[in-house]
């Protein structure tokens, strides 16, 4: 209420400036007392979730979408347990392999919790991608990564044209909303097509 008579802004751009500095390790927030400075770390590290489309029109070159997959299926006991819904139940899974002009550069395979985005597969996704669609329609909270450098499967490497050997650069990453997971996906990579990029501050 402070932030808002003081600057004359929404309460909803000041909540929105809070969460941002508090995924920023700038400032702690504790429910049902208040916001305060966070205490400095030695280092941070961060990963930024980018849009693949976003990151490729900004170096100048032509993003375009293969859909391979697009539709709803039965969950596994495996998958369940990560998405945190029932064994059997129906979730969202597209496969989708994004060029850089004419070159394989991610081979995207998502799952998705249909309760977090229930309209996923009414989108064109050679026109929109899974990471544009989440970021309008769920609130993302924070998200969990593996990264490995390994050779593809074999239906990864027929997508992406590559050797079977090749290696590749692969980040399994696991997105939540405060309470829910809303999508699990594997993105794989060519290794000498790919740069990932982080950031650290002191």
């Amino acid at each position: 209420a402070e932030l808002v008579a003081e600057f004359g802004v929404s309460r909803m751009t000041v909540n929105r400036a809070l969460r941002e500095l508090q995924a920023e390790g700038l400032v702690a927030r504790t429910q049902g007392v208040g916001t305060f400075a966070a205490p400095l770390h030695p280092v941070s590290s961060t990963l930024t979730i980018r849009d693949l489309h976003e990151e490729i029109e900004g170096r100048g070159h032509r993003h375009r979408a293969q859909v391979h997959v697009q539709r709803a299926e039965p969950a596994g006991a495996a998958l369940a347990a990560q998405l945190g819904v029932a064994a059997g139940s129906a979730v969202f899974h597209t496969l989708i392999v994004h060029f850089e002009d004419e070159l394989a550069l991610q081979c995207e395979d998502r799952y998705v919790n249909p309760a977090c985005s229930p309209r996923y597969l009414e989108n064109d996704f050679t026109r929109i991608t899974p990471t544009q669609v989440l970021f309008r329609t769920t609130a993302l909270w924070r998200a969990q990564y593996s990264i490995q450098a390994a050779r593809p499967t074999a239906q990864e490497a027929r997508l992406l044209r590559v050797a079977a050997a090749e290696p590749c650069l692969i980040i399994v990453r696991r997105t939540f909303t405060r309470d829910a997971a809303i999508t699990i996906g594997r993105l794989v990579h060519p290794g000498g097509r790919y740069l990932l990029e982080g950031q650290f501050a002191p």
